[in-house]
């Protein structure tokens, strides 16, 4: 028999806020985190703007110990992870660490502290690079530094499929709780990319937009659309099987209901023109929480303000829900976070709870010019109050990940 999951916890570090009230307060009301680069100089390159969190001080966060021995990502991930489990308001003491586990995604990992170790290797040698380079650097250092701060000692993992990571993360998270694993799980995504080689690798393979206009920049389903702009930042969701909340009294924000992944087996970046790989991901979800097409009220979509992925994305919600398609609602809050590549799917994941929680949808911002290619309700430029039954969160990433998570309002 399957179980139950329900979400209890959420933690977040964005773009537009170093907490989870923060952030959703600043989506609901449609603010833009996208801004000039100032984690370096960026006068050289084609590209000069990010979504950057802001006001970020590791020692607000960490020990000095703990900060200076974590990367970007991982400090952001840890973060939100505790956030996460004091809003859960769960002890591990009393329960049996080895039912409780981590799954944290990141596409790049420690992309800075390759960056630095590099130069520092070429011009003093390469045995000289630091120690600590390895241990901070790799991806699924995230996903062991929550675990041993948390004490959790069952699976720990960490997939690394691009832009479809976090999704991956959380949606794996919830089979395993669901299938009987475990009882409780930290899982997400986190990322802190914002570099010259990363910019630089996104802008040589035309994915970045290379506007300088942040109200231009990210602009999901906009006909002018260039591509996407690159964010930071972490999402950490605490899941747990429903009895085993019900029974601490803890506070349930909406049920996991359902997962679905595929991959396009296609091109190594551009997603199948037809939306078929998305769409299966899509199906499953909602097959796999039991619902059906006509009761998912809103889609936080992949929408990353690139040519191909919105108008493949818009037909591929077109192929699952057919004229339904029409009367929901799908909007890209990548238009304010822009694109946090393995932490995204997090992210949006989140929002999605939240969304449902309280009944109102984010907007996409910054839309201005329809394109015909993607001409479904995409919540312009302002938020809206609605009744949600259930919502659909979907990445789709380089190498044809595609996946889906599917959320239901929580009625107790």
């Amino acid at each position: 028999m399957k179980r139950r999951v329900v979400i209890t916890g959420l933690g977040a570090v964005t773009p537009v806020g170093l907490t989870v009230p923060e952030s959703w307060q600043a989506l609901r009301q449609g603010v833009c985190g996208i801004a000039p680069i100032t984690q370096y100089d960026p006068a050289a390159q084609k590209v000069t703007l990010a979504a950057e969190v802001k006001g970020f001080v590791p020692e607000d966060h960490l020990n000095k110990q703990e900060a200076r021995r974590m990367g970007r990502f991982t400090q952001f991930a840890v973060t939100a992870a505790r956030e996460a489990m004091t809003d859960s308001g769960f002890q591990l003491s009393g329960e049996n660490p080895d039912r409780c586990g981590v799954i944290v995604s990141s596409g790049i990992g420690g992309q800075s502290i390759t960056e630095t170790a590099c130069l520092r290797g070429a011009e003093r040698g390469w045995d000289k690079v630091s120690p600590f380079y390895i241990p901070t650097a790799i991806c699924n250092m995230a996903a062991g530094q929550i675990a041993i701060d948390t004490g959790f000692t069952g699976l720990c993992s960490c997939p690394v499929t691009a832009c479809a990571g976090g999704t991956n993360a959380v949606g794996d998270a919830f089979h395993y709780i669901r299938d009987g694993y475990a009882d409780v799980m930290l899982c997400g995504g986190t990322e802190a990319s914002i570099t010259p080689l990363a910019i630089g690798g996104f802008t040589s393979m035309k994915a970045l937009t290379q506007v300088d206009d942040p109200n231009r920049a990210s602009i999901p389903f906009d006909l002018e659309r260039s591509g996407f702009v690159m964010g930071e930042g972490a999402a950490v969701l605490l899941l747990e099987e429903l009895e085993h909340a019900q029974k601490r009294g803890a506070k349930i924000y909406a049920e996991f209901a359902g997962y679905g992944a595929s991959c396009d087996a296609y091109h190594m970046t551009a997603p199948r023109p037809d939306g078929s790989g998305g769409a299966k991901a899509m199906a499953m979800a909602v097959a796999d929480g039991g619902a059906v097409p006509e009761e998912v009220d809103y889609i936080n979509a992949h929408g990353t303000s690139t040519p191909l992925n919105d108008a493949g994305e818009t037909a591929a919600v077109k192929l699952v829900f057919g004229d339904w398609a029409r009367r929901l609602a799908i909007s890209s809050t990548k238009s304010m976070t822009g694109h946090m590549l393995g932490a995204a799917g997090a992210v949006e994941a989140l929002i999605s709870v939240l969304a449902l929680r309280d009944g109102f949808i984010p907007p996409t911002i910054h839309y201005q010019i329809p394109d015909p290619a993607c001409d479904l309700d995409v919540v312009p430029n302002v938020g809206r109050a609605a009744s949600l039954r259930y919502a659909l969160s979907n990445s789709l990433g380089f190498g044809g990940h595609n996946a889906s998570v599917l959320f239901k309002r929580w009625e107790g």
